[in-house]
């Protein structure tokens, strides 16, 4: 059976490659980079497992010890061991003296009385998982088609099935709630009054606008199911007064007025024509000195990486009909709709802004 591995891979003989054979050398670099691809496979939907099994919750309460986590959580030592080990390379947990803790990306991230709590999106994940699957990537790039629900809009998914589009705002608003606090103070937004949270889902942009710019209204512009759902986040932080929604097909209904329009994770659900279509609507609604932002995750401009943007680009394939883009795209397209003063700006993490004025 070596034999034939061998000969299938084009190499001769069976042997381990030494100096000393001819046709045969030692390679140049070592092969931890395939091992990864192998290793992220099965080491990070540990992160999912410990989520599920409530893991993060639990060790909230205190540090433990293997034993006493596998007698709360009833699952078995080498499970548990699995799992514990991989959140705790992964930094998620920390071992000292026998006991598992959490580490302040836990604390922050990964518990529901955090403002910043990621969990829902992690939730998002777990009930989609088939998307991510082998078999669903495949399908998704073969076809060139998203996978989840099955196939098909998920947006159009959202307005049929409120309990899936209930899921996904707050999958939305736990990604989202702490850039929100981020980007407002990336550069001078004073001179704005009006912001138009444009496709704002749970609102969780206009929020964190309002905190941070004590003067500034917001209004959030989507589907009524979701601005329902936006309504009970502007109440739990008592900013009634200050952000509004307003129901709307954001392709075919008319803007409410506004000098600052933002787009957050929006430009990826959709092609080059479909942004270029909200560009161009965002520069004819607003007045002149109006500011268009564009929140994203950015590729470098030669698409080289970053990875998270490649693998978020990934993830868009299952999910939309969109795609990561550049910075340097973005700025393309404020620039041929007739922007000004364009800016890419880091935000958040992987998060980037960019932004652009109406002469």
């Amino acid at each position: 059976m070596l034999d034939w591995c061998y000969q299938a891979s084009g190499v001769k003989g069976g042997g381990m490659a030494q100096d000393t054979l001819p046709g045969i050398q030692i390679p140049k670099v070592d092969d931890r980079p395939v091992w990864d691809v192998v290793f992220a496979i099965y080491g990070y939907p540990a992160l999912l497992l410990a989520h599920r099994l409530k893991v993060f919750a639990l060790l909230a309460k205190g540090a433990r010890t293997l034993p006493e986590i596998c007698e709360a959580l009833n699952i078995k030592q080498r499970p548990a061991e699995a799992i514990l080990t991989a959140a705790t390379a992964l930094g998620f947990l920390s071992l000292q003296a026998g006991r598992y803790a959490l580490t302040p990306v836990s604390e922050e991230y990964l518990l529901e009385s955090s403002p910043n709590y990621f969990g829902f999106f992690w939730d998002l994940m777990i009930d989609n998982y088939q998307v991510s699957t082998f078999a669903g990537l495949e399908k998704a790039i073969l076809t060139d088609a998203p996978q989840a629900y099955g196939g098909g809009d998920i947006f159009k998914s959202h307005e049929e099935q409120i309990e899936l589009l209930r899921r996904f705002t707050c999958g939305m608003h736990s990604i989202s709630m702490t850039p929100a606090l981020v980007w407002p103070q990336v550069m001078d937004f004073s001179r704005h009054k009006m912001m138009l949270d444009i496709g704002g889902g749970s609102g969780a942009h206009s929020i964190g606008a309002a905190l941070r710019i004590p003067h500034l209204q917001a209004r959030i512009l989507d589907f009524p199911q979701v601005c329902e759902m936006a309504q009970n986040y502007i109440v739990q932080y008592s900013l009634q007064e200050r952000i509004k929604t307003s129901e709307a097909n954001i392709w075919q209904d008319h803007w409410p007025a506004a000098d600052l329009h933002f787009f957050s994770n929006m430009f990826h659900d959709w092609l080059p024509e479909k942004c270029h279509f909200l560009t161009a609507k965002s520069f004819n609604s607003l007045e002149s000195g109006g500011r268009i932002i564009i929140h994203e995750m950015l590729y470098n401009d030669d698409k080289t990486g970053p990875f998270a943007s490649a693998a978020f680009s990934m993830m868009m394939m299952g999910w939309t009909e969109g795609k990561q883009y550049s910075g340097q795209e973005l700025s393309a397209m404020l620039k041929e709709i007739g922007f000004v003063e364009i800016q890419i700006l880091k935000a958040f993490g992987y998060y980037s802004i960019v932004t652009g004025l109406k002469p």
